[in-house]
């Protein structure tokens, strides 16, 4: 080999070595858990959905064992007095009122820039005028704590969850997020 040759190929080697030291080449975690969060923001500055909750006593229980063990958690549960404030964690719109046999009386709300779903269950009421369709504002009372759907009598607490939106995706679509890390974050009420 040449001169000229040997230099194309030291060259070579080195931006192979270069491009070797910032690629990755382990497996990636794919769990439920991980895969769930990825499409998170890292900053949402969402309100915490129980009025007086403290932001430092949400927990995780995302993926947790539910049915018997035949599916997963796809969201978090908010243990709180029967009756306490339910809010919107963000601006939006009301998109779907429904009854649920699971999570009885529930509610979705689309974000403002319709990216996002918010999804609260087992709710003992729903707040005077709150319909589909409406706007609202982060903080606004949405409805009240309850034990409907698969609760359980005096289980009271909220199920919260969130889900990415595609344009077009209607609320019973999209994908899944784990809203702990959402809701965890520093931000406003709590």
């Amino acid at each position: 080999m040449t001169r000229v040759g040997w230099s194309i190929a030291a060259l070579l080697v080195l931006v192979a070595a270069a491009l070797a030291s910032v690629t990755s080449f382990g497996v990636a975690d794919r769990s439920a858990h991980s895969a769930a969060t990825e499409a998170v923001p890292p900053k949402t500055g969402l309100v915490v959905p129980v009025a007086g909750y403290p932001r430092r006593a949400l927990t995780d229980s995302w993926g947790d064992a539910r049915g018997g063990g035949t599916r997963g958690h796809r969201g978090i549960d908010i243990m709180a007095p029967g009756g306490r404030p339910v809010l919107a964690v963000a601006a939006g719109r009301v998109e779907k009122l429904f009854q649920s046999r699971l999570g009885g009386t529930t509610l979705y709300l689309r974000s403002a820039d319709g990216s996002w779903t918010y999804y609260y269950a087992h709710l003992s009421g729903y707040a005077a005028g709150v319909r589909e369709g409406l706007a609202v504002r982060a903080g606004q009372v949405l409805g009240y704590v309850g034990d409907t759907g698969d609760a359980g009598a005096g289980n009271t607490h909220l199920h919260f969850s969130t889900t990415r939106m595609q344009p077009g995706e209607g609320w019973w679509q999209g994908q899944d997020v784990n809203p702990y890390p959402i809701l965890a974050q520093d931000g406003p009420g709590g």
